[in-house]
């Protein structure tokens, strides 16, 4: 609020001083707020009577329709000053109602920009909402998406929204892909040259297709940084181990984008105080980029468990990490109930190890390790929920 009522200050100088200093020394409440924006319009434009009571009628709207914060409603009603009525500003609010926007939604909205207010339904608004109908969005989804993506509203229709659309259109299979994917990345569809000029330079390095994918579903973000940061990830994955054209050079960009050098390095040092080397935690790495992203808490529940009552040796953990990656409490656990159940009475002739019964599906496991022991499938079961054999 104040970083916006500054802009407005600044705009007239003799008074800048004075009056931010001013505003600074006054609590944020309605009256007070108002007797300020009232006492520096009188400063800097004269202000008919006229546009004094257009302005109490904008706010006294504006705060029972939208319910927006009172301040809030002083801040737009002083925007329009100069306005000759407060329909644009209402038929904003009134069409997002109409369209099935909750309350929370349309402050949102308002509350981040301010400007959509004074759009006009029918030539801006309405074939932008229409844009994200036709591709499935609809009422309270619909007014979540862009109260997380305000700038979407006052992106160029043709010169941004839709060719952006029509980008991530050609990584997804479907209209249902397409829906789920702009869900997660909305926020580059404002920034079409800079996020396509990416997704150039990441085919360049051999990132293509379902690759592409990946980042839309799980890290767009990093399509709106600046290409030189970009270049700088990819370059520190290469040095790592991850060639150019490498299927696992996206995961590696994945984790290097979300840890920092300093979070990376102390996720190393940790493996290692488990008594593994250097180089073994970084062929970790590389079998399983995404391991890094784990918790600590996490990684030392999996390694403990693994190598003190699983009695995995440790050169198991370096070649297949990947175990380390499953859930501990919705399979690893029960499995090694039943995978003791079965081992200690002899119920299975060839058993497996316990690394491959992890790999198996659910429906797999069950079928073969409970399903199939028709006399002890009772106490498999038992085991299976949790309730013998404790850990």
């Amino acid at each position: 609020m104040f970083v916006k009522l500054k802009s407005l200050v600044l705009l007239h100088k003799p008074y800048a001083m004075l009056s931010l200093k001013l505003l600074r020394s006054l609590p944020l409440n309605s009256n007070s707020l108002h007797s300020f924006l009232c006492s520096f319009s009188s400063l800097s434009t004269p202000i008919n009577q006229s546009s004094n009571e257009e302005t109490t009628f904008l706010f006294n709207l504006l705060n029972s329709n939208s319910k927006l914060h009172k301040s809030e409603s002083i801040y737009v009603s002083k925007l329009v000053l100069g306005i000759t009525s407060p329909e644009k500003p209402l038929s904003v609010i009134n069409f997002f109602k109409q369209i099935g926007f909750s309350q929370t939604q349309i402050h949102s909205i308002i509350h981040q920009r301010t400007q959509v207010l004074f759009s006009k339904v029918d030539k801006t608004l309405k074939p932008k909402v229409e844009l994200f109908q036709q591709l499935g969005f609809q009422g309270s989804q619909l007014g979540h998406f862009l109260s997380k993506n305000p700038n979407i509203l006052i992106a160029s229709l043709n010169k941004t929204l839709v060719p952006s659309v029509e980008v991530i259109k050609k990584f997804v299979r479907n209209e249902k892909d397409l829906n789920r994917v702009l869900y997660k990345c909305g926020w580059i569809l404002p920034q079409y040259r800079l996020f396509v000029a990416n997704i150039a330079f990441l085919e360049s390095c051999g990132i293509v297709g379902n690759q592409v994918l990946i980042i839309l579903k799980c890290y767009s973000r990093i399509l709106i940084e600046p290409q030189s940061r970009i270049r700088n990830y990819i370059s520190q994955a290469e040095d790592l181990g991850f060639p150019q054209n490498s299927r696992m050079l996206v995961h590696a960009l994945h984790t290097l984008y979300c840890l920092s050098h300093k979070t990376f390095e102390k996720k190393l040092d940790f493996i290692q105080h488990f008594g593994f080397s250097k180089d073994q935690s970084l062929r970790m790495f590389k079998h399983v980029p995404a391991l890094l992203r784990s918790s600590e808490k996490k990684l030392k529940v999996g390694i403990e468990f693994f190598l003190h009552t699983v009695m995995l040796p440790k050169s198991t953990l370096v070649s297949q990490p990947a175990i380390l990656m499953y859930s501990m409490e919705d399979r690893v656990f029960p499995r090694f109930r039943v995978y003791q159940l079965l081992k200690s009475q002899n119920l299975c002739q060839k058993l497996p190890s316990f690394v491959t019964v992890l790999s198996f599906s659910e429906d797999m496991f069950l079928d073969r390790f409970i399903s199939r022991c028709k006399e002890k499938a009772e106490a498999l079961v038992i085991a299976y929920k949790g309730h013998c054999l404790e850990m």
